[in-house]
């Protein structure tokens, strides 16, 4: 008998990979985890029946997620991540040589386990000595620490459940008042295909408070179309300008890369356009 898992990314589209393991399955205080083994992406995390992320291609994302605001900002020292319990974008984020602290604050516990038990590449991080780990809520944890960090990036699931506040102007304002004076925030905001009103309300929300906001696309297989939008709002530093070129031992991210990510295709300007 074959095994597949599929994630139903709209009413009428589902996403098929065969699976040949199962290896965690649990209700957590907060979602349905699943951790499996797929023949054509290895290890894959599922929470909620969506795609978290994968052993071939999780890098695109953590890359892409971290490099542009931290190659923007010319001193990211502090760095915040709410979300990203897989710990990759921490490993980015600890990887950069300017950053002397990343604070991750995960609400769920049990994805932290089950990266440890489950994803070393990723939570490799955990250990690091410039890496802070927290169960804690985000969206309470950001209103606590104002004019505190160089960088905030969200690194959250789809806007449902827990995650739907930390797509809401009023958590964007938050996360303006924790930044310091030339912080820089970058949040997921899904798929152009997809998720246009995803879009509409992170970029329009995002421009209400931050002087400089733009959108900027990569492509990664196992989210829903594969072209994957990120909106990074600054209060001083032009996105496109790099203020560092560290690709480190990146395997996507490169300085071209940065800048061509950038150049919006017609619909998604229209899309972005809507939402200011």
């Amino acid at each position: 008998m074959e095994l597949w898992v599929t994630e139903y990314q709209t009413p009428a589209l589902g996403y098929s990979c065969k699976i040949s393991e199962t290896l965690r399955t649990e209700q957590t205080d907060f979602q349905h985890l699943s951790v499996v083994v797929t023949e054509q992406f290895g290890r894959m995390l599922l929470l909620d029946g969506m795609v978290q992320t994968t052993e071939k291609d999780e890098f695109v994302y953590h890359e892409m997620i971290t490099r542009v605001a931290l190659n923007t900002h010319p001193a990211p020292r502090r760095v915040l991540i709410i979300g990203g319990g897989d710990g990759g974008t921490l490993r980015e984020v600890v990887r950069h040589p300017q950053v002397e602290e990343g604070v991750l604050v995960e609400i769920d516990d049990r994805v932290v386990q089950a990266a440890r038990d489950f994803f070393p590449d990723l939570s490799c991080s955990f250990d690091e000595p410039k890496a802070r780990v927290l169960i804690a809520d985000g969206i309470q944890y950001i209103k606590d620490h104002k004019d505190s960090f160089d960088v905030i990036i969200v690194d959250s699931t789809e806007p449902v459940g827990p995650a739907v506040e930390l797509f809401s102007a009023a958590f964007y304002q938050n996360c303006f008042q924790a930044l310091k004076n030339d912080g820089i925030l970058v949040v997921q905001s899904e798929s152009p295909f997809f998720n246009a009103d995803v879009i509409k309300m992170a970029y329009g929300g995002i421009k209400q408070h931050f002087p400089i906001t733009k959108l900027y696309l990569a492509n990664v297989p196992t989210y829903p179309s594969g072209l994957w939008s990120f909106t990074i709002g600054s209060k001083k530093y032009d996105p496109e300008t790099l203020s560092c070129e560290d690709e480190g031992n990146a395997r996507y991210y490169t300085s071209e890369v940065h800048r061509a990510a950038f150049k919006l295709p017609a619909f998604v300007r229209q899309i972005i356009e809507a939402g200011e």
